[in-house]
């Protein structure tokens, strides 16, 4: 069978009318007058597409079953066959059901017919339509018809000729659409007329993609309306489907043309710097450099302010040589500002049943602080997002804030970012250096946020009341615009020079005292007060956490070692009576050490440690459970640290009647000193309405001493237990036993309000006293507590210091 091609470079020499000897006058038929045409041919079927009698072109067939058809054309008079379209070719050539090909095929001249590699062929020039009237040969090729050749009837001039120039426009505006039609072929368009119409019809057919089907159709019209009515609409659908591919085609060019300059560019800039000398390692690097840089950006919402900053620096890296200072400054500045998660917000879990769940699994006890928390969450649940807070977390060492923290940050699905403020001198720390400055970087904050890879993280501000101050600047307060949710929306780093959007960051700082801290600052925190935990929340956190922890630590299993419940209390109550737990671990550390070592020497060991084995662990207990004594001048206080709660004896004693004097020692603080001397004055006053001897004092040295004198003490709570000291001296009469009391006395009697309940009433249940005496100002306090820490206690309020000795006396 056969397969068509166009060959431009061939086609000039056969395309002429006239060169070809086709001209016809319009409404002669297609007999061609002045012609002797064969009435027998011989045929070759063909495939793909019908031959038109207006095409030129070569034809390739196999040479096995034609050879012998176009030695004998090649013989003739006329040197011609007949060239018929088959839609589907037949699997042997030489044996096929002649009834398959239609009736019209063409009739066209060869020219140089060659043999190549088993192909045959030759350039073959359509001469006109012939009809097959009689099959003369039909059994193997070559086969030969004998043929007619039709006449084209008379039809009205000016339409066929309107027809004919529509034809003409529609070329035409094919042709610049598709570049594949050369120049040639619109010089060979310019040569037809419309006054002859038959061959441009079938050169405008053999121009479009239809079907061989179609096309066979248009052959198989022989009317010159009816054929012009035909190709006509075939060739609208050509143009508008090239101009549809022109359209795309110019579309992603568009898209591709961006892409493409940028790569031309960037090959322009590598021979440009070649030349200057810059290595080609080095400027790679840049280009992969600048690549990254839009990597990173990619995905990201960057404020206008941003994106034009930004754009510069790159442009400006750009034109810099890499053995420039700024280059480095340029380059680092860059790596840090595309590094920040700009626009990027992490999705919060607003479930409160698992943030419960997280705060129960993390911490045993706190139960007022995990309210609190959920408090918290709940407002943001209710509203659908959580809007920056700031949560400042105060209580002494080791009762777990920044776990507390970390649980907030695990129970949203936040990240969690945590840096030490403690002993920071430089404001710098917190807003950046300015990049003038060699090694400049910028501040904590932007370091966090290029961590954590979004911009509403939980970031834990720890030891906030450690902060230091130097010449170098006042860290505390760089603090006040980060901390506060006015002025933080457009908190500006020093280094960037951009502002930065922290209004949806949740800051959690902790401090063991409030007193260091700037007011300013604190006023911008809310506060929530861990106190201490009691003997029984101690036993509950060693069980569940510290115990297991710290076997886990070790690699030891829990069928190897394992503690009672009487030793961990006997732990927690003569070895780490400290507000927090940070002791306790140490302690349980220790014990799972000594028995590792045991383990060593006998690997399949069971221990099982109790009470008895704990001196031999841990040595002689540092706390004793002795009865708090009580004698005349003997009161004991509550006192507050930042260490937590703690009982504070103080005593008095006369030393002899020679003169009058009061002494004071266990290296007492200056508001301490005045306690005491507010105290002595106000009980001497008004000793004979307490039953004491007036006289006493103006006889008596006294000496009011706070015992572990090592000890540094200070506060302002503690001149109700001195007064009270100073009048069961007075009164030479020990006060009730079992009963601890806080306040503050002033010289008219009156006993004013004191800090750190909470912490107060730890400290004197972990001693076993349950009598108190607190101010009448704190019963709210008291009252706010949890009932397992209020439970079998007894609290007497008082107003003024009467009502103190109505108690003790």
């Amino acid at each position: 069978m056969s397969d068509q091609q166009e060959l431009p470079e061939t086609m000039s020499e056969y395309a002429d009318p006239e060169n070809a000897e086709l001209h016809t006058s319009s409404g002669k038929g297609l007999a061609l007058p002045g012609q002797n045409l064969p009435d027998k041919v011989y045929i070759i079927p063909i495939h793909n597409r019908p031959f038109f009698p207006a095409q030129v072109l070569p034809v390739i067939v196999n040479e096995e079953p034609w050879a012998e058809t176009l030695e004998l054309v090649s013989k003739s008079e006329h040197h011609s066959l007949a060239l018929f379209f088959m839609d589907t070719p037949p699997e042997d050539p030489r044996h096929f059901d002649t009834s398959a090909l239609p009736l019209y095929g063409t009739l066209v001249k060869v020219h140089h017919a060659s043999r190549e590699n088993g192909k045959l062929q030759f350039v073959a020039q359509g001469l006109t339509r012939v009809r097959i009237r009689t099959w003369l040969k039909h059994h193997r090729p070559p086969y030969l018809v004998e043929v007619e050749y039709p006449h084209q009837p008379s039809e009205p001039t000016d339409e066929v000729k309107a027809y004919g120039m529509a034809l003409i426009n529609a070329i035409k505006e094919l042709l610049p659409l598709n570049p594949l039609y050369s120049e040639e072929l619109k010089n060979y368009l310019n040569r037809f007329s419309p006054n002859d119409p038959s061959p441009l019809t079938d050169f405008a057919a053999a121009l479009t993609s239809a079907t061989g089907n179609e096309l066979q159709e248009v052959l198989d019209c022989v009317p010159m309306l009816k054929r012009m009515e035909k190709v006509l609409p075939m060739l609208r659908k050509e143009v508008e489907v090239a101009r549809l591919q022109k359209e795309i085609s110019a579309e992603v060019n568009r898209k591709i043309g961006e892409h493409q300059r940028e790569f031309f560019l960037k090959e322009q800039l590598k021979v440009i710097q070649q030349e200057l000398g810059l290595t080609k390692d080095d400027r790679s690097a840049d280009i992969e450099q600048f690549e990254q840089f839009e990597q990173r950006l990619a995905g990201k919402v960057l404020p206008p302010q941003a994106q034009k900053r930004i754009v510069e620096e790159m442009n400006k890296l750009s034109i810099l040589e890499t053995g420039s200072p700024e280059y480095a400054v340029t380059r680092n500045y860059l790596e840090w500002a595309t590094a920040v998660p700009w626009g990027v917000y992490g999705e919060d879990k607003l479930d409160l049943k698992h943030a419960r769940k997280v705060l129960d699994q993390h911490h045993a006890g706190l139960d007022d602080i995990k309210s609190r928390i959920l408090e918290f969450l709940a407002v943001g649940a209710y509203k659908g997002e959580i809007s920056g807070s700031i949560v400042l977390l105060v209580g002494p060492p080791g009762v777990g804030k920044t776990s507390v923290g970390k649980s907030i940050a695990e129970s949203l699905g936040r990240p969690f970012y945590r840096f030490s403020v403690g002993g920071m001198r430089d404001e710098a720390e917190i807003k950046g250096h300015r990049r003038t400055y060699i090694g400049a970087l910028p501040g904590k904050l932007v370091q966090a946020l290029k961590d954590v890879e979004v911009m509403n993280p939980v970031i834990m501000l720890d030891e906030i009341d450690k902060m230091g101050q130097s010449y170098q600047g006042d860290p505390a307060s760089a603090l006040l615009e980060t901390l506060d949710p006015e002025q933080n929306v457009e908190f500006l780093d020093h280094y960037l020079d951009l502002r930065l959007d922290l209004s949806k960051v949740l800051f959690v700082c902790t401090a063991n005292t409030l007193d260091s801290i700037p007011g300013p600052l604190l006023d911008r925190m809310e506060v929530i007060r861990l106190s201490g935990y009691i003997t029984e929340e101690k036993l509950a956190i060693a069980k569940r956490h510290l115990w297991p922890k710290q076997l886990e630590k070790a690699g030891v299993s829990k069928a190897h070692l394992s503690i009672s419940d009487a030793a961990l209390r006997a732990v927690i109550d003569g070895y780490a009576r400290e507000a927090g737990v940070r002791q306790l671990e140490k302690q349980l550390g220790k014990l799972v050490r000594k028995a590792v070592v045991r383990l060593l020497e006998d690997p399949e060991a069971v221990i099982k440690l109790g009470t008895k084995d704990l001196e031999a662990s841990l040595g002689m207990p540092v706390f004793r459970n002795e009865q708090v004594l009580s004698g005349t001048g003997v009161i004991t206080g509550l006192a507050w640290t930042s260490m937590g709660g703690a009982t504070l004896p103080i005593e008095a004693t006369r030393i002899h009647t020679l003169n009058r004097g009061f002494k004071l020692t266990g290296q007492l603080g200056d508001v301490m000193k005045e306690s005491a001397e507010i105290a002595y004055s106000y009980v001497t006053s008004h000793l004979k309405q307490f039953g004491g001897d007036a006289k006493f004092f103006d006889e008596a040295f006294v000496h009011l001493h706070v015992p572990e004198g090592a000890t540094p003490k200070d506060g302002p709570s503690a001149g109700v237990t001195m007064a009270s000291a100073l009048l069961s001296l007075a009164r030479n009469q020990p006060p009730k036993k079992g009963v601890a009391m806080t306040g503050e006395l002033t010289l008219t009697g009156h006993v004013l309000p004191i800090g750190g309940v909470r912490e107060k009433v730890i400290a004197a249940r972990r001693q076993k006293l349950f009598e108190l005496i607190l101010p009448e100002a704190n019963r709210g306090h008291f009252e706010e507590l949890p009932d397992y820490l209020k439970e079998g206690i007894t609290v007497h309020f008082a107003k003024r210091f009467a009502d103190v000795a109505k108690v003790l006396f």
